[in-house]
């Protein structure tokens, strides 16, 4: 039995691989893993290597308490490919976060689990 999708991506981000799926008949991106291509209803969907060059579409701050963590920040991020995600931005503080900043991610682990997290840009 073959894994699906979602399996399949969980497994990359636990070889420290931030993976995507693009269509093989129209060169479009996509994410979150899917059986079909949404656009086209087929099932031709490769997985390739993301960039990791992506810009933030819209972010909030999440309040805690300092012994729980304290504030982190949950963003929506258009990739370059053009998917958008939700993911954490890290290596800033939360509120320090805007619109348009560039973003560059890596894998990163939140309560054990591998996840994508985005850091700002070098030089942006």
């Amino acid at each position: 039995m073959s894994q699906g999708p979602e399996a399949q991506f969980h497994e990359y981000l636990q070889e420290g691989r931030f993976m995507i799926q693009r269509s093989k008949t129209d060169g479009r991106y996509v994410f979150y893993p899917r059986m079909v291509n949404p656009h086209t209803n087929e099932d031709d969907l490769e997985w390739v290597e993301a960039s990791g060059e992506a810009i933030v579409y819209a972010t909030t701050t999440t309040s805690r308490r300092p012994e729980q963590g304290g504030n982190y920040n949950v963003a929506l991020v258009d990739l370059a490919e053009g998917p958008r995600m939700m993911a954490r931005v890290v290596d800033v503080d939360p509120d320090d976060v805007a619109i348009g900043m560039k973003l560059k991610a890596r894998i990163g682990d939140i309560n054990g689990k591998p996840v994508v997290l985005f850091a700002p840009k070098e030089g942006a």
